[in-house]
């Protein structure tokens, strides 16, 4: 039997005049939920440049200052889909350019939230950030998540 490893996730938390923007998922794991930009850190890669280079190819956005504000243990897909990840969430302090769909067969649209009004369905890291962020904290163990699921 093959032995299973966690992926390295990373989502950038957007904001600007106090809304952070989410995507619709659709095309893999998390569809149709919504979620920050993100992906998977790239061999060799340093955490804040595949920050950078995940929000520019699926938002355009050129993003900068950035400062990690969340760790996360992402079990919610481990049995629908087989996926584990511990996901690095960041926040954007500096953004340029108006977002668009740059990836159009993994995100619906591109929407602007305020905090206090997000959609229901959040991607389970999204979902964690949010609430670590809000918390000022860093990370929360998310166990239920995997036992539930």
């Amino acid at each position: 039997m093959d032995k299973k490893f966690p992926k390295v996730g990373m989502g950038v938390m957007i904001m600007r005049d106090n809304k952070v923007l989410l995507g619709l998922r659709q095309g893999s794991h998390g569809a149709g939920e919504w979620s920050f930009p993100g992906g998977h850190l790239d061999f060799g890669e340093s955490l804040f440049t595949g920050i950078k280079r995940e929000a520019m190819e699926e938002t355009g956005l050129e993003i900068d200052d950035l400062e990690v504000v969340s760790v996360s243990d992402d079990f919610r897909y481990i049995k629908s889909d087989g996926k584990h990840h511990l996901t690095v969430g960041v926040r954007a302090n500096s953004v340029e350019g108006e977002s668009r769909i740059m990836e159009p067969n993994k995100c619906q649209e591109w929407r602007w939230f305020g905090l206090e009004e997000l959609p229901e369905d959040l991607f389970e890291a999204t979902e964690t950030m949010i609430n670590n962020y809000k918390n000022n904290r860093l990370y929360k163990e998310n166990i239920d998540n995997y036992e539930n699921h």
